[in-house]
């Protein structure tokens, strides 16, 4: 089953798409070859070529290197290079994987000897990493952070980018994310600062949430966004200080949103979003309905700063504590947003009182610019 967002701007069409998997009786690679059918059918009928794929798993330590062989036969077989994240983070609907696709018309898609994944889209250039993972055997998060954020800002180098100018979007995974998760926030806002971000510069969209790869050891994952070719003036950072509060109050370093700007279209990059204040305090606590209705209110403010609204939503990936609250948060979706794409997974936030986040992706077309 897949749920599709479509666009089209004057360069060509642009999908998001969330896989779904029918069958949850199935058996692990029986789902997995499930939906690789159907994102290869996807494919064909839009002659897209994917630039990006995210894979949510159950069960990361025994089901990692099985997806990765079929995935390997399944874009060999098609010539296909997109960056490819793997994480577990189970879906909540009782199977065990699920997946979301960036896919575009037009672009061409190729893999770096530095490991990035290379996009060229007309004057612009997009640069994925995905499943970034540090090897070195340093056990702490902190350590583990650092080694990967600066590892990234070599990457960026190679392609005669930087972290401040050029970064848009980042995904850490933080394995038992209440106990690591301030190792993470110490180096990021080192790192951070050495390379110029600041309260004074900017920052950069970002989720910090639960999740493991299929080693025990890797205690952090990150997965980066970047563009080439895209003016300062075209970027947009996204306050709503109405409804929330700098994230640099609280003492850790992203912005709530990004707005990028091309000539044909934007795109917006909503951070991970949590029932907060603008205050930097946590709103109803232990009410898991309040709490989204609180982190809808949110996002939509932030939407809003960027000259759009939850119609030019692409797709909504959901976080929650508790899995217990699924089908209360699975309802509440569907009642108000049945056509966008989303999945729900089982992913701790960063904040223990924090029962549920969102994060999503908006494009809408552009006026003509420069």
């Amino acid at each position: 089953m897949r749920q599709v967002f479509q666009f089209e701007s004057v360069t060509g069409f642009e999908f998001h798409v969330m896989f779904h998997v029918e069958d949850v009786t199935a058996s692990f690679r029986d789902q997995v070859n499930a939906l690789l059918d159907e994102m290869g059918q996807s494919l064909r009928e839009t002659k897209a070529q994917p630039m990006f794929l995210r894979f949510f798993v159950s069960d990361a330590a025994n089901q990692e290197e099985d997806l990765r062989a079929a995935l390997r036969l399944f874009l060999e077989e098609r010539g296909m290079r997109p960056a490819v994240s793997i994480i577990q983070q189970p879906p909540l609907d009782g199977t065990k994987v699920a997946a979301w696709a960036w896919s575009r018309q037009g672009v061409s898609v190729s893999s770096l000897d530095n490991g990035m994944t290379e996009v060229q889209d007309g004057e612009y250039t997009h640069y994925f990493t995905a499943s970034c993972r540090d090897k070195s055997g340093v056990t702490s998060s902190e350590a583990q952070m650092r080694h990967l954020f600066n590892q990234y800002v070599g990457q960026l180098k190679d392609v005669d980018c930087n972290l401040l100018n050029h970064c848009i979007r980042t995904w850490i995974y933080v394995q038992n994310v209440d106990v690591n998760y301030a190792g993470v926030v110490r180096a990021r806002n080192d790192v951070f600062r050495r390379q110029g971000l600041t309260a004074e510069t900017h920052f950069i969209a970002s989720t910090g949430i639960n999740g493991r790869s299929e080693k025990w050891g890797e205690l952090v994952q990150l997965d980066t966004y970047a563009i080439k070719g895209v003016e300062s003036e075209d970027v947009q950072f996204l306050q709503a200080k109405e409804y929330l509060n700098p994230t640099i109050e609280y003492g850790v370093a992203f912005e709530r949103g990004t707005c990028v700007r091309l000539k044909d279209r934007r795109y917006v990059f909503i951070s991970g979003t949590a029932s907060i204040d603008n205050k930097g305090e946590v709103l109803h606590v232990g009410d898991i309905r309040k709490q989204t209705e609180r982190m809808w209110t949110n996002v939509e403010a932030l939407l809003k700063d960027a000259e759009c609204g939850f119609e030019n939503v692409a797709q909504v990936i959901v976080y929650l504590r508790d899995e217990a609250d699924y089908e209360v948060v699975n309802q509440m979706f569907e009642q108000r947003f049945p056509a966008t794409p989303r999945i729900i997974t089982l992913a701790p936030v960063c904040r223990p009182k924090w029962l549920i986040e969102m994060e999503c992706v908006a494009v809408k077309n552009n006026e003509q610019r420069r």
